[in-house]
C-alpha cells in the first residue's frame, strides 16, 4: 500500500462528501490536492494543503474548509490525531495498529513491496551510454550506464514498459579514424614497424587485438589496397569488434540492453531525407544565414546559406542548421532521424542519458520531439557530470591499457560492480561525484554501500542465530506476517515502521523525477535507523531483537527485521545491486 495514496483517496471521498451536504460547491479540481509527510515529523505523518488549494475556488475560508474536512477525517480508525494549523493545513497522525499492519504486508508481498501501477504501462524508452564505437568504456561512460539502467529498473518497478536502447554512432569522422587507427595495428600484426602512433589516431593497446583479427582474416591482401577499399572493411569489422569490447564491458556492470541501434542505417535506408522531409512538410525547414557564434567571430567565420529547422519555434535559442553547405547532413540531423524513428515505434515518452558535454544537446533536441510528434511526445535529457577517480585522496592515474583514460573494466575489476553501481548513484545525475578507491572499499558508516548491506547482512544474521535459539520455530515470512506486532510499540520501532511505509511513496516520486539516486539515499537512511535499534540492545539485553524467554516479542521483533532486510532487497534490485547475507 502506498500510505499516501490511500489518503489521497480518503480525503477525495470526503470532500466528495462535503460538496454532496452542500457544504462545499460542486466542480472543485482536486488535481492540486497533496497529501505528503509534513515538513516537521513532529507535526504528524501525513499533511495535506487540501484547504488553501480548495478555499479560492470555494470562496469559502481556508481554516473554516480545514475544520470541516479534519471533522470528517476524525471518524478513521487509521488516525489517531487530526489537527489544524496555520491558514488550513491538515495534519494527521496514523495509528500504531495501522503502521504496523504494513509489516506483514512487507513480508507477503516481498521485495515486489513498493511496486505501482503509476505507470499504466505507458512505453518508455531510455537511452543510455551511447559511448562512440572508438574504444573500451571510460569511468564517465560508466555514471551513464548506472544511472540509466537504474532509471529503468526504477521506471518498471512505477509500472512503466521500458526500453532499454544504445545508439551506436557509426557513422561520422570518428569511425573513419577508427579504421585508420586498426588498419595501422593490422600493419603492426602483419610485422611491420609502425613506430610512434601518429597524431590524431586512436593509441590505445586495445587496437592490437582488432590488427590481429584483420591479419587472421585476410593475411596480407588490405596491405598494397588504395585506402577507399580497405577503409570501409576496416571500419565494419573495427565497429563490430569495439562493440563487442563495450558489450563485454557492460555485461561486467550486470547491464544488458533491449536493441542497439546504428546512425548509419538512417543514412543507408534514408530515414534522414524522410525525417527531414516530415518537418519540411510542417513548413519548418528553410534556407537562411546564421548569425556569427556569440562573443569572439572565429576569423574563418563567412555568412553562408543553410538548411535550417525552425527550433526557436519550439523553445531553442536560435534556430539549428541540419544540412551542411557542402549538401552533407549535420550530426543534428541524423539526431532528428533517430528520434522520429522512436516517436514511429510508439514511443511517447523519450529519455536520453549523456554526458557532461552535451548541455547544449538539450532545447535543440527537445524542441525537434515537439516539432516531430506535434507535441505528442516529451523528451527528458538527464546529463551525467563528471567522475574524478581518487585512491587515497590523491588522482588516481590514466590507464595505460587504453592510452589516455581510466577504463569502466579497470574500476569493476578492482572493487566489483556492486560497489561501482552504487557508489555512481550517490549524487544526483548532475552534480560532480568523487570516486575514492580507497573509500569505497573500507567497512564504515561513511561507505554507503557497505552501510547498506551490512544492514542486510545483520538482517540475515538475525534470524540465523534465531533459528539456533528456537530450534524447530517457522520463522519463514509467511510465518512471520501472521505475528502478533503488538510488542513493537516503542518510538524507534514505530520510526522505523514509518520509513518502511514510505518506500512505495519513494517509488513513484523518484519514478516520475526521473532520480534514481533517491533510492540509494532512502536506504542509507533505513539501513542507519536498523542499525541504531540493533544499537540499542547493547545498553538493554531487554531491547534485542532476541530474547529467547520471549518469543512472541521475538517473533514481533524478527517479523520487523525481515520487513528492513525485504525492502533493501527491493531498492537494491532497482539499483541493479545483489543484496548479501554475509559479509567477507
Amino acid at each position: 500500500m502506498n500510505v499516501f495514496n490511500h489518503f489521497t483517496r480518503i480525503l477525495h471521498h470526503v470532500i466528495g462528501d462535503l460538496v454532496a451536504a452542500g457544504d462545499l460547491p460542486e466542480g472543485l479540481d482536486l488535481g492540486p490536492v497533496a497529501v505528503e509527510p509534513p515538513r516537521d515529523p513532529a507535526h504528524g505523518d501525513i499533511a495535506t494543503n487540501a484547504a488553501l488549494v480548495l478555499a479560492r475556488p470555494a470562496g469559502q475560508n481556508p481554516r473554516a474548509i480545514a475544520q470541516m474536512i479534519a471533522a470528517a477525517l476524525e471518524a478513521r480508525d487509521e488516525l489517531s490525531e487530526v489537527t489544524v494549523a496555520g491558514p488550513g493545513f491538515i495534519n494527521m497522525r496514523l495509528t500504531q495498529d495501522f503502521l504496523r499492519a504494513r509489516v506483514p504486508e512487507i513480508l507477503t508481498a516481498g521485495t515486489a513491496y513498493g511496486d505501482s501501477a503509476m505507470g499504466r504501462g505507458e512505453r518508455v524508452n531510455v537511452e543510455y551510454v551511447s559511448a562512440n564505437p572508438t574504444g573500451p568504456m571510460h569511468v564517465g561512460h560508466c555514471r551513464g550506464a548506472v544511472f540509466g539502467d537504474a532509471l529503468a529498473a526504477l521506471l518498471e518497478k512505477a509500472g512503466y514498459e521500458v526500453l532499454r536502447e544504445y545508439y551506436i554512432n557509426d557513422a561520422g569522422a570518428q569511425v573513419d579514424v577508427l579504421a585508420r587507427s586498426a588498419y595501422l595495428r593490422y600493419r603492426e600484426a602483419l610485422g611491420e614497424d609502425i613506430g610512434e602512433i601518429p597524431e590524431g589516431l586512436y593509441p590505445g593497446d586495445y587496437l592490437k587485438p582488432v590488427g590481429e583479427h584483420l591479419r587472421d582474416e585476410f593475411g596480407d591482401g588490405l596491405r598494397d589496397k588504395p585506402e577507399e577499399e580497405w577503409l570501409p572493411v576496416v571500419r565494419n569489422i573495427a565497429v563490430h569488434e569495439m562493440m563487442r569490447l563495450i558489450k563485454g564491458d557492460l555485461q561486467a556492470l550486470g547491464i544488458t540492453h533491449d536493441v542497439f541501434f546504428s546512425e548509419r542505417t538512417l543514412h543507408e535506408t534514408g530515414r534522414v531525407e524522410a525525417a527531414l522531409d516530415h518537418l519540411k512538410g510542417k513548413g519548418l525547414l528553410y534556407t537562411g544565414v546564421l548569425e556569427p557564434p556569440k562573443g569572439k567571430k572565429p576569423e574563418d567565420w563567412e555568412p553562408r546559406p543553410q538548411l535550417l529547422f525552425k527550433a526557436t519555434e519550439f523553445g531553442d535559442d536560435v534556430d539549428r542548421p541540419v544540412q551542411k553547405s557542402d549538401g552533407s547532413w549535420t550530426y543534428f540531423a541524423a539526431d532528428v532521424a533517430y528520434h522520429w524513428d522512436k516517436i514511429e515505434r510508439g514511443y511517447k515518452h523519450l529519455i536520453d542519458v549523456l554526458g557532461a558535454d552535451h548541455g547544449g544537446y538539450v532545447k535543440r533536441m527537445q524542441a525537434a520531439v515537439k516539432a516531430l510528434s506535434g507535441g505528442a511526445a516529451d523528451l527528458d535529457v538527464k546529463i551525467c557530470q563528471l567522475v574524478k577517480l581518487y585512491r587515497g585522496g590523491e588522482p588516481y592515474k590514466m590507464s595505460k591499457r587504453a592510452g589516455s583514460f581510466v577504463t569502466l573494466r579497470d574500476v569493476v575489476d578492482e572493487v566489483g560492480k556492486d560497489v561501482v553501481r552504487f557508489i555512481m548513484l550517490t549524487r544526483k545525475n548532475d552534480a560532480p561525484l568523487d570516486f575514492d578507491f580507497a573509500r569505497v572499499t573500507e567497512q564504515s558508516r561513511d561507505n554507503p554501500v557497505f552501510y547498506v548491506q551490512y544492514a542486510h547482512a545483520r538482517a540475515a544474521s538475525v534470524m540465523r542465530k534465531a533459528a539456533g535459539a528456537f530450534p524447530g520455530a517457522d520463522f519463514s515470512d509467511k510465518a512471520l506476517a501472521g505475528a502478533d506486532l503488538s510488542a513493537l510499540d516503542a518510538a524507534d520501532e514505530m520510526a522505523l515502521i514509518r520509513t518502511l511505509a514510505g518506500w512505495p511513496r519513494l517509488v513513484e516520486s523518484a519514478a516520475a523525477a526521473h532520480e534514481p539516486h533517491r533510492v540509494a539515499f532512502y536506504l542509507y537512511d533505513l539501513a542507519h535507523e536498523f542499525h541504531a535499534l540493533w544499537n540499542r540492545g547493547n545498553d538493554d539485553p531487554s531491547l534485542r531483537f532476541l530474547i529467547e524467554e520471549d518469543e512472541a516479542t521475538t517473533r514481533a521483533r524478527l517479523a520487523l527485521t525481515r520487513a528492513v532486510a525485504t525492502v533493501i532487497a527491493s531498492g537494491l534490485m532497482v539499483l541493479g545491486v545483489e543484496p548479501v547475507d554475509e559479509l567477507n
